[in-house]
C-alpha cells in the first residue's frame, strides 16, 4: 500500500504527460536533485550514468540495490515526482523488468524507463523486448497509484539508428501497456517528429545541444530529459578550474559560491 504522499506525486506526474511538455531534468544526486526543485522544475529523472559517476564507476555498473538506495534518497529530500533510471530491469528476463518496476516503486518512484539494451546481449529481439516491457507493464500498473512506465527503444545510440525499427518496436511496447515512449539518440526535427506522429502515447525525447527545447516539443515531444548530461557540465566545470590551479596557479574560478541557502533552506 503506497502513502499518501507517493499518491500524490504520482498524480502530479501522471498529469504532467497530458499538459504542455515539459523538461524532466536528472540529477545526479540529492544536492544536484534539491537544486533543480530549488530552481522551479515539476519532477525528476534519475540518470543510471550520473549515479555511476558518483559511486567512481562506469554507466552500467550501479545495482538494483544501489538505484533504489538513491531514488529513496531522491524521493525522501525533495517534494517532486520521482521517475527511475532502471536501465534494463538489471537481468535478461521479463520477470526481471518486472522487479525493478516494483523495487523502484517501494523505494518511493512514481514512474521509471525499461530498456531493451544491456551490455551482455546487446539489443534484444524484438520479442523478447516486448515480453520485458509486457512484463514491466504489469508490474507498473498493479499499484494503488499511476506509475508511469517508459519503455525504450535504444537502436539509435547503440550502433542501430534506423528509424523504421525504432517506431515498430516503440508501437509494440505502446500496444503491451507502456505508457510513454524514449527512443534516446534522435538528432533532428524529422526523426522526432517521425516517431511523435507514429505513436499515440507521449514520447520522452533526450536533448541534444544542437536543438532547443521550442524545436523538439514542436515536432511532437511531450517530454525532454537531458540524461548525464549535467553530471558532465558540473563535472567539466570542475575539471577546468583543478587544471587551471594544477598548470598555471589560477585560482580564479574559485570565486562564485551558488545560493544554497535558497536552495537548501
Amino acid at each position: 500500500m503506497s502513502s499518501s504522499r507517493q499518491q500524490r506525486k504520482a498524480k502530479e506526474f501522471a498529469a504532467l504527460h497530458v499538459g504542455e511538455p515539459f523538461v524532466i531534468p536528472n540529477p545526479w544526486d540529492v544536492g544536484s536533485a534539491r537544486m533543480l526543485e530549488a530552481l522551479g522544475f515539476a519532477a525528476l529523472a534519475t540518470t543510471s550514468s550520473g549515479l555511476a559517476f558518483t559511486l567512481g564507476r562506469l554507466d552500467g555498473s550501479a545495482t538494483l540495490d544501489e538505484v533504489c538506495s538513491h531514488v529513496a534518497e531522491v524521493d525522501r529530500l525533495t517534494e517532486l515526482p520521482v521517475s527511475a533510471d532502471l536501465e534494463n530491469g538489471y537481468g535478461p528476463r521479463p520477470e526481471d523488468a518486472a522487479q525493478a518496476i516494483r523495487r523502484a516503486a517501494e523505494a518511493g518512484a512514481v514512474g521509471g524507463s525499461i530498456e531493451d539494451w544491456d551490455p551482455e546481449h546487446g539489443l534484444y529481439d524484438r520479442e523478447q523486448a516486448v515480453e520485458r516491457v509486457h512484463a514491466a507493464a504489469e508490474a507498473a500498473h498493479s499499484f494503488d497509484f499511476p506509475f508511469v512506465l517508459t519503455a525504450r527503444a535504444e537502436n539509435h545510440i547503440r550502433g542501430n539508428p534506423h528509424v523504421e525499427d525504432t517506431i515498430e518496436r516503440l508501437r509494440a511496447f505502446q500496444a503491451v501497456g507502456a505508457d510513454v515512449l524514449y527512443a534516446p539518440g534522435l538528432r533532428s526535427v524529422a526523426e522526432i517528429r517521425a516517431v511523435c506522429e507514429a505513436v499515440s502515447k507521449p514520447v520522452n525525447v533526450l536533448a541534444v545541444p544542437q536543438l532547443t527545447v521550442l524545436q523538439i516539443t514542436a515536432a511532437g515531444a511531450q517530454r525532454i530529459s537531458v540524461g548525464g548530461a549535467l553530471t558532465w557540465v558540473a563535472a567539466k566545470a570542475v575539471a577546468d578550474a583543478v587544471t587551471a590551479i594544477r598548470d598555471s596557479g589560477d585560482l580564479s574560478a574559485l570565486g562564485g559560491r551558488p545560493p544554497l541557502e535558497r536552495w537548501f533552506g
